[in-house]
């Protein structure tokens, strides 16, 4: 069996919550191919969402993007790893190289950067990354979707009045 055929049976092992028997698949074809990108992608997934071992799927999401870099899917996960993390500025750096990978759809990354401004509660600048992700969008479904988050932030925004503790501090601008 070659190592495609591999690949594609532990994704269907995924689909069939067969999680050891795809782990097992995933290390086989690591150990023939050990830059294998698409592998250490679903061995990222599958150490997040399975094991919430983050260290080990955050060595997997950067082996990926190491090993192909114009392989999207990693970049997408690691972002949603560094978000659940809270680890803001290195979300901001990665999502900055996204934005020079050609095969990453531009409207998500402006997606992600605003939901780390949205979890920030730095609610303008999530509107405006918002509308980025509008402005980059091509698809009907998501600039709806983008449109009811921003919605939400305006929400958020007249709430935060009552609750100015929420408030983003101002940076010392003091010299």
């Amino acid at each position: 069996m070659n190592i495609e055929e591999l690949f594609l049976e532990a994704e269907a092992d995924i689909k069939k919550s067969a999680h050891v028997d795809a782990l097992r698949k995933y290390e086989t074809i690591l150990y023939d191919e050990p830059n294998h990108a698409p592998t250490h992608n679903s061995l990222g997934w599958i150490y997040k969402t399975q094991f919430d071992d983050y260290k080990k799927a955050e060595m997997h999401f950067r082996a990926a993007i190491k090993s192909a870099p114009n392989y999207p899917h990693p970049y997408f996960h690691y972002a949603v790893l560094l978000t659940d993390m809270e680890r803001y500025d290195e979300l901001k750096t990665h999502l900055g190289r996204c934005l020079t990978i050609p095969t990453i759809d531009k409207s998500w990354v402006y997606y992600r950067f605003a939901v780390a401004e949205e979890l920030k509660m730095n609610l303008d600048a999530a509107i405006n990354c918002f509308e980025k992700a509008i402005l980059n969008s091509l698809n009907d479904d998501k600039i709806k979707d983008y449109q009811a988050d921003m919605e939400r932030c305006r929400k958020k925004k007249d709430i935060l009045i009552n609750h100015k503790e929420w408030q983003p501090k101002e940076p010392n601008t003091e010299e």
